[in-house]
């Protein structure tokens, strides 16, 4: 984990939740008080958050200590313990939901991502995530989705180019837009379009995209496209991948399947602590 990058976040969470202090906990627990939690995950999932977890716990009190019984990428059982957090019972519950709310989500996102990664494991394709995240969190679920097993695309607008239909839209063509961003962009930087069509398949090799995406496309046209391409190019199948039908779009043989539900459609793990 990018230490700096996440307790930027973690920082603003505190200061959301805690604010001034923790009216309940600051008046029922003496101070020094000192305990030990231990979280607990409460169904089978995969595990993802730990050390943001961790984070949490340290950015309220720099003493406690943070054990990691199991390790982010770990499939664990109802009624596994994933962690032992130590010191001051205040900073504990003080940080108890946030550390909670992290391990849910994260590990929500990595149980989804391990589903659809087996479902295509005899196949040479990956799992790929999108930008459909939750703001401020993208981070965070991005290294969720590798906790799971899967890949991250593009972790925004500004480390690599994609032309989608609006773009190509507003330049005139698939042709024009792709030009237009050899013109300009670094010669280190892969050029992907989005197409709908095998003419915009045929377009886009003319112009030596680096990347195809076919979007929302059968599953013929998807075959007949990643033959079209060949070598020439990395092939993405995108839009509408579910659970059902990632195995038969592995099967027309692209190189990557992107898939938006892994992150904005997904249930958190049930996780909770008990103070002992």
């Amino acid at each position: 984990m990018n230490d700096i990058k996440v307790k930027k976040v973690i920082r603003r969470a505190v200061e959301e939740d805690i604010w001034v202090g923790d009216i309940t906990t600051d008046n029922i627990i003496e101070k020094n008080k000192m305990g030990k939690g231990v979280i607990v995950v409460k169904e089978k999932a995969v595990i993802a958050g730990l050390k943001v977890a961790e984070l949490v716990f340290r950015e309220i009190d720099s003493d406690l200590k943070f054990e990691h019984v199991k390790n982010d990428g770990e499939l664990v059982n109802e009624g596994d313990k994933i962690a032992v957090v130590q010191g001051d019972i205040r900073s504990i519950l003080k940080g108890e939901r946030l550390a909670l709310n992290f391990l849910q989500r994260m590990s929500g996102i990595a149980t989804k991502t391990r589903k659809y990664v087996d479902e295509i494991s005899e196949y040479d394709v990956r799992v790929v995530d999108t930008r459909k995240t939750t703001p401020t969190l993208r981070y965070f679920e991005k290294k969720a989705v590798r906790a799971g097993g899967g890949y991250n695309h593009r972790m925004g607008l500004y480390d690599g180019v994609l032309i989608k239909d609006n773009h190509i839209k507003s330049a005139g063509s698939i042709g024009e837009a792709i030009e237009k961003a050899k013109e300009k962009i670094p010669h280190t930087i892969k050029i992907e379009v989005e197409v709908e069509s095998i003419k915009g398949v045929k377009e886009a090799l003319e112009k030596e995209a680096d990347i195809i995406m076919l979007d929302n496309m059968s599953s013929e046209e998807m075959k007949r496209s990643v033959k079209m391409i060949g070598d020439r190019a990395i092939s993405e199948a995108s839009g509408g991948i579910t659970l059902e039908n990632i195995e038969e779009v592995a099967k027309t043989g692209v190189d990557i399947i992107s898939v938006g539900a892994l992150t904005h459609q997904i249930e958190s793990i049930d996780i909770g602590l008990n103070l002992k």
